[in-house]
């Protein structure tokens, strides 16, 4: 068994309900296994703008939601027609959100599909929005077609050729952060955390969009849930002010929750072995839970706690150790996943500024996209090892998005293009 491949199978035996039917497929946020593990042997830890890149493609517009990937093609949303800069953001009436379709192989686009913000209920372009703007949901696919959140304007469904099936409204509030939360799929259902405009999360059917639960009471959660099989049972699991929930995917109804992080909690829960691990808020924590409830709901305990963490991007895993980085303190942490204990925290140097995107592990090597410094490549090992910065020169543009890593590709994203990176 291939070494990589062994990682992927420890991060997972709770078994996630994936929505990926093909290895080579990274259908959702943070890919199958829901923690930024890619299954690959060779890919490059050194690029440039011409150094490993496989093609090059200008995207219509800007955005920080991660390329997936399906078969020959791959999805990625932007925005147009407002808020391309902060100075002259443009009118709002004129924003749209573009589900982007993509040749796999070439990089040509092959569909383009637009869809009208409600201009009525969305955020100005300041603040906190504008470090990343209208399309920070990444979007799922599968054999059935891709679903996309665009907040306030709402879920939507297309099919695999680009026909738009249907919309969704799920809230009218704003945030001053914005919105980020990714769908997730469950057999015939589209599950999508709209604590931001809803306070709630609703399931909505595949076909028709017809609501088919909501769980209400949401409070200030900004991540994408997860979904894993634990004694036997299906659990959606998220993150939210003070707790970390699990819900029947299929019913709404809660299964058990867990003493969480006491503040605004924007990193998304991934599975490690037989646990749960949980970071975030503004004081940077990181907890484990034993998840697994049935019958009545249950409360569960905080197997280790680790006063570490970060605030916007979530953690990966790789033989036995959970990495991460501060998005603002530009710090790399190492942590033993059964124990909670600390291995290293060390300052990343040079300084690599703002880190939106969560990480990526790939061939014994861990991927930190930063805003506007590049890419940092480290050994995904308990001891600090930076391989190499990765940094565009003729791209200065913005890059929020975690990359999809595939077939020994890596597809990253920046604000003004995609590009393939490889061998």
């Amino acid at each position: 068994m291939h070494r990589n491949f062994a990682t992927f199978l420890a991060v997972v035996p709770l078994l996630l309900i994936a929505a990926t039917s093909q290895a080579d497929d990274w259908t959702r946020f943070r890919g199958p296994s829901q923690a930024g593990v890619a299954q690959v042997e060779h890919v490059p830890t050194e690029w440039d703008d011409e150094k490993n890149i496989v093609w090059k493609t200008d995207m219509p517009g800007p955005g920080a939601s991660s390329p997936i990937v399906f078969g020959d093609r791959i999805y990625l949303t932007c925005y147009t027609g407002y808020g391309l800069s902060e100075e002259k953001p443009g009118d709002k009436k004129d924003l749209k959100r573009n589900l982007v379709c993509i040749d796999r192989k070439s990089g040509e686009i092959i569909w383009n599909e637009a869809l009208p913000a409600n201009v009525e209920h969305e955020s100005d372009f300041a603040g906190f929005v504008a470090l990343h703007g209208f399309a920070s949901s990444t979007p799922i696919v599968d054999e059935t077609g891709v679903y996309v959140y665009y907040g306030t304007t709402g879920a939507a469904a297309y099919d695999l050729d680009g026909k738009h099936r249907w919309t969704v409204n799920l809230g009218d509030k704003i945030h001053a952060f914005g919105t980020a939360n990714s769908p997730v799929l469950f057999k015939d259902l589209v599950i999508l955390n709209a604590g931001v405009e809803g306070n709630a999360i609703v399931a909505l059917n595949k076909k028709t969009g017809k609501e088919a639960w909501r769980y209400e009471g949401v409070n200030r959660s900004w991540n994408t849930p997860i979904l894993i099989e634990a004694a036997g049972h299906p659990e959606l699991i998220y993150s939210e002010q003070g707790f970390v929930r699990a819900l029947d995917p299929a019913t709404g109804k809660e299964l058990w929750h867990c003493t969480g992080i006491d503040d605004y909690i924007c990193p998304s829960v991934i599975p490690v072995g037989d646990l749960v691990v949980a970071i975030g808020a503004r004081k940077n924590s990181a907890i484990a839970i034993k998840p697994g409830g049935s019958g009545d709901v249950t409360e569960t305990n905080v197997v280790w706690e680790l006063d570490k963490g970060s605030n916007v991007s979530s953690p990966t895993y790789h033989e036995g150790y959970l990495y991460w980085a501060s998005e603002s303190k530009g710090v790399a942490y190492c942590a033993d996943a059964k124990t909670g204990e600390l291995i290293y925290q060390e300052r990343m140097e040079p300084r690599p500024g703002l880190i939106y995107a969560s990480p990526v592990v790939a061939n014994g090597n861990l991927y930190y996209v930063t805003r506007e410094e590049g890419t940092y490549v480290l050994e995904a090992a308990p001891t600090y090892d930076l391989i190499a910065i990765n940094k565009f020169e003729f791209d200065d543009s913005i890059a929020n998005g975690s990359p999809a890593v595939v077939d020994d590709k890596i597809y990253l994203r920046t604000n003004k293009a995609l590009y393939c990176i490889g061998k």
